[in-house]
């Protein structure tokens, strides 16, 4: 080593040292805590966004047991695919995250399509979280305004979808300390949020439901199988697609990773920020839906109103049960921290197209990897706000499978959205935790790591990504089969397949005719002699 190598290695903090190791030089300001870290994926999640914008999707598939027995089920479940990323992320912690490891683990074209499979994920639930809250947004005020209500239309809901889009956008450019910032904030409105909508529910309505309800209940809204809550197919089809609910929710906890470069101890903060906010997460999240369903309302003959919570979702439940004030009140916390959860969705997805690009991956790398005067990926963000607003279009064709007396909205592309998003992260998560496995004993870890526990979490955790995707590839509705008798029609199609499908055929036929000849995976961005400082 040269004196000149050997000054420049004193000088590194520990942070800087690691990550000159992997080949990149400290571009991002490190000014985010482990506490900050956390927070973000915390945010991400979000119990207050995905178990209310997507309880629909679990209840109308199963009912009360689809909630109170299949979130603790996948949560676990999910948890072990974090403990599985938190051993990669303290191995290798960059902004490039997901596809860095593949690279790392499996050579340019496991990289090449993790990354593709990953960016196609965070922009989905970046444009998912962003039209639930505008969802939100409008029922808060429609809550609280009849005239407001009386002239709801998908168009005004997708117009405060672009705004949304818009501000988290620009807050995001601004800087990202004061991300940091927000994030921290957030885990606080979450927190306190959650508990003050949990003490609303449990003593401002007149009436609960019984345990035996909120843990026996069953109830078929899908269409299929004519209502019937006892066959082989209830259990073995109509109830796993409620797994939505969860998978969703607790999804985008990569972000961890995607911040890591921004991050201080980064190979232990960043792990333990994934496997905790998940943990939490879950706990959270189940307290909070069990007292969503414990307040639901009966309907006029003294029943559950099971009905009319498969039509009108948790704002049902909680006008139904408590009020308009009340309602809106509850409403209105869940917005915000919708707004809280885009805001960090936007961050992630910045950052790893920011990443992917330094790497050369995407059309018009040069621009997207350009960073402002304050250290910030100003492009990408735009660039991720676009493309959640185009893959989001599909929201403005109303989808009513109900009759005239009767109609029963059905969010077709917020759900085929959410799919998207759950499919495109998970399977670009399963890449590297499956290369892991068969590296055996061979993976060099990091600070944090599951010792030999690898041998059968790995595998658990890829098996468990396989099969919730098989479910959520299946048509939401009778009339989204294409190979049904009657009734099809494209506006019903579960589209989120389609365009997983698409993607990767498109990713395979540019990757053999061009792409595997000048990407090579991740570039180094700082001197190979110092790189080679470190391995010596």
């Amino acid at each position: 080593m040269s004196a000149a190598e050997s000054a420049a290695r004193r000088e590194l903090t520990d942070d800087e040292q690691h990550l000159a190791k992997l080949g990149y030089s400290q571009e991002l300001n490190r000014s985010w805590s482990g506490f900050s870290n956390f927070a973000i994926s915390f945010s991400i999640i979000s119990i207050l966004a995905g178990c209310f914008t997507n309880f629909g999707a679990g209840f109308n598939n199963g009912g009360p047991i689809s909630i109170s027995w299949s979130w603790p089920i996948l949560g676990l479940f999910i948890l072990i695919i974090g403990f599985t990323m938190s051993e990669l992320v303290s191995a290798y912690p960059t902004s490039g995250g997901i596809y860095w490891w593949a690279a790392k683990l499996g050579g340019p074209a496991a990289g090449f399509f993790t990354g593709w499979l990953n960016l196609i994920g965070l922009v989905a639930v970046t444009a998912g979280v962003s039209y639930g809250c505008a969802t939100f947004i409008d029922l808060t005020i429609s809550t609280w305004s009849e005239s407001f209500a009386e002239s709801y239309s998908l168009t005004r809901v997708f117009i405060i979808f672009l705004v949304v889009l818009l501000l988290v956008s620009v807050l995001n450019i601004f800087s990202s300390h004061l991300m940091a910032v927000m994030n921290n904030v957030s885990v606080w409105w979450h927190v306190v949020g959650a508990a003050a909508i949990v003490v609303i529910l449990l003593f401002v309505p007149d009436q609960h439901q019984s345990l035996s309800y909120v843990f026996t209940e069953r109830f078929n809204n899908s269409g299929y199988f004519g209502g019937e809550t006892g066959t082989l197919g209830f259990w073995f089809a109509i109830v796993p697609f409620g797994f939505l609910l969860t998978q969703y929710t607790i999804t985008g906890f990569d972000a961890c990773a995607h911040l890591s470069e921004e991050t201080a101890s980064a190979s232990t903060a960043a792990a333990k920020g994934i496997w905790q906010s998940i943990l939490y997460s879950v706990i959270g999240g189940y307290i909070l839906l069990l007292t969503v369903v414990f307040a639901i309302p009966d309907d006029a003959s003294g029943n559950p109103d099971n009905a009319g919570v498969g039509a009108g979702g948790v704002a049902y439940i909680f006008v139904q049960s408590m009020g308009a004030n009340w309602a809106g009140l509850v409403l209105f916390i869940s917005a915000s921290a919708q707004f809280f959860c885009a805001t960090s969705c936007m961050t992630s997805a910045s950052r790893m197209t920011f990443a992917f690009s330094r790497d050369g991956a995407i059309p018009g790398s040069n621009t997207l990897k350009k960073l402002t005067a304050l250290r910030v990926p100003a492009n990408a963000v735009i660039f991720v706000a676009l493309c959640a607003a185009a893959v989001t279009l599909p929201a403005l064709v109303e989808v009513n499978i109900g009759t005239p007396e009767a109609p029963l909205i059905v969010p077709v592309a917020f759900y085929a959205v959410t799919s998207i998003a759950v499919m495109g992260l998970y399977l670009a998560f399963a890449i590297p935790i499956w290369l892991r496995w068969k590296h055996g004993d061979r993976f060099e870890v990091g600070a944090w790591n599951n010792g030999s526990k690898y041998k059968w979490m790995n595998l658990i955790a890829v098996a468990e990504i396989v099969i919730v995707i098989f479910y959520l590839s299946m048509p939401f509705v009778p009339a989204g089969n294409p190979f049904s008798e009657s009734d099809f029609a494209w506006k019903f199609v579960n589209y989120a397949p389609l365009v997983t499908l698409a993607s990767l055929l498109l990713l395979a036929v540019w990757w053999n005719a061009s792409a595997k000849k000048w990407f090579t995976g991740p570039k180094t961005t700082i001197d190979e002699a110092v790189v080679e400082a470190f391995d010596s």
